[in-house]
């Protein structure tokens, strides 16, 4: 019996997963079980943490993997399928974890001036000024609803089925009036409708879109993607004083320890923000 492709089907079934997600565990489990000694069905808790440890070094791929075996493993239990978890005591290697890219503001303003010399610019500018504005995952901004444009705000619905709302600066707003304008009576309920199959512009399209823009700009292109323009607002964010936790709301992350990896981004600018902010931080050393 395929006790993975039951799990698999029972997952897909819960609220909130994700095809993608679905098919990410499929691979990850399928993996392990074919490079485990005996199989996900005889390992114990030395073989699974052995095979974390002997995992290539990047540490989300690594927590996905770890995600999706524990979930098998109580999956199992919870059917009485097993009667002990090798996962229950699971410790994950340790791996440095790399820091997130992103642009500077003027590389940024660069980026955003030279979407005039693409065609669609318009619609390109629109898409660059929001992942700038509200730090928006590629994927929300390609299959943004218009029911999502909420004036000055946008709701998005994100990771989980969870919804968020995030703020979007006049210029922003600006730029998405301009374009829902050039764009007309288009009867798509996606603010960026294409005629690709999902219909809205996909993922790939924008990206290589937004390799001309930084040919154009001067920028090596190799520096530039979705996910760094969504690192560069929360890093510019930080930078300029903002909350970690306000940042953690409008990127959607769930936990906080995924936000905070960009404290470790721009230390002296952090340390300039401390000494200007700080109440304490002008009255000198304390007696």
């Amino acid at each position: 019996m395929n006790y993975i492709d039951i799990f698999l089907e029972a997952i897909s079934a819960e609220k909130g997963r994700s095809d993608k997600t679905i098919v990410a565990y499929s691979s990850d489990l399928h993996h392990a079980d074919e490079t485990i000694s005996g199989g996900l069905m005889g390992a114990d808790e030395n073989a699974i943490q052995s095979y974390l440890a002997s995992l290539p070094d990047k540490a989300s791929s690594i927590a996905r993997k770890a995600s999706a075996l524990r979930g098998f493993y109580k999956f199992l239990m919870l059917e009485k399928i097993i009667t002990k978890n090798p996962t229950a005591n699971l410790e994950l290697p340790k791996r440095k974890r790399a820091l997130p890219k992103f642009l500077s503001v003027d590389e940024i303003e660069l980026l955003i001036s030279s979407a005039g010399d693409i065609k669609n610019s318009i619609r390109l500018r629109a898409m660059l000024e929001l992942v700038y504005a509200s730090g928006l995952r590629v994927s929300e901004l390609c299959e943004l609803p218009m029911t999502a444009n909420l004036g000055d705000k946008l709701l998005i619905h994100g990771k989980g089925a969870k919804e968020r709302i995030v703020p979007m600066h006049p210029g922003a707003v600006h730029a998405l009036n301009k374009w829902l304008d050039a764009r007309g009576d288009d009867n798509s309920k996606y603010v960026f409708p294409s005629h690709s199959q999902s219909g809205h512009i996909t993922r790939d399209g924008f990206f290589k879109i937004l390799k001309k823009c930084a040919v154009l700009s001067g920028i090596d292109p190799h520096r530039v993607s979705p996910h760094v323009l969504r690192h560069s607002f929360a890093s510019h964010l930080l930078a300029g004083g903002a909350n970690l936790r306000a940042i953690q709301t409008m990127l959607g992350h769930e936990d906080i320890s995924t936000t905070q990896i960009y404290t470790h981004v721009m230390p002296e600018k952090l340390k300039e923000t401390v000494a200007l902010h700080h109440p304490l931080a002008h009255q000198g050393g304390r007696k």
